[in-house]
């Protein structure tokens, strides 16, 4: 049996939004590819996903392109979301979006689990994972609080 690497790496920003407009706009993974960075194709219903639904996402990763086959494992809306894939790459997925209140904003904590990596990513990579999460959250940040004031989210 190959030994393999757990890793786990959680970013949060606050929201000037209701819970329900952040969770319904993230869970909606076509909304993905305005920002995620490697998320370039989606083939999803476009609405919030909800347990049992799947999805497929085309990715271009630094080393090349990857097909993730997407399932829904945990809905709890407006403050729970967990989907998970697998890869060769890097094993299982599991992306997990908490929202919670926080006064008259909203926490937006988004985790991605590698819960068996086939080895530790290396501090670069950490430090790349932090920078390209700080951008993904920001963007989250002004897309939803831009739709929710154009009422259309």
């Amino acid at each position: 049996m190959t030994d393999t690497s757990a890793f786990e790496r959680s970013h949060d920003i606050l929201i000037d939004a209701p819970a329900k407009a952040v969770l319904d706009y993230i869970s909606n993974p076509n909304s993905w590819s305005e920002w995620i960075a490697a998320s370039h194709e989606m083939d999803s219903p476009n609405r919030p996903l909800v347990v049992g639904d799947t999805f497929c996402e085309q990715w271009h990763t630094r080393t090349g392109p990857a097909v993730l086959n997407w399932r829904v494992l945990q809905c709890e809306p407006p403050h729970l979301w967990i989907a998970e894939t697998g890869t060769q790459f890097i094993g299982p997925i599991i992306a997990r979006y908490d929202v919670e209140q926080v006064g008259d904003q909203v926490r937006y904590t988004r985790t991605i689990l590698n819960p068996a990596r086939p080895k530790p990513p290396t501090a670069e990579m950490i430090e790349r994972i932090d920078a390209e999460a700080k951008v993904c959250l920001e963007k989250i940040k002004r897309n939803v609080e831009a739709r929710v004031a154009a009422g259309t989210l």
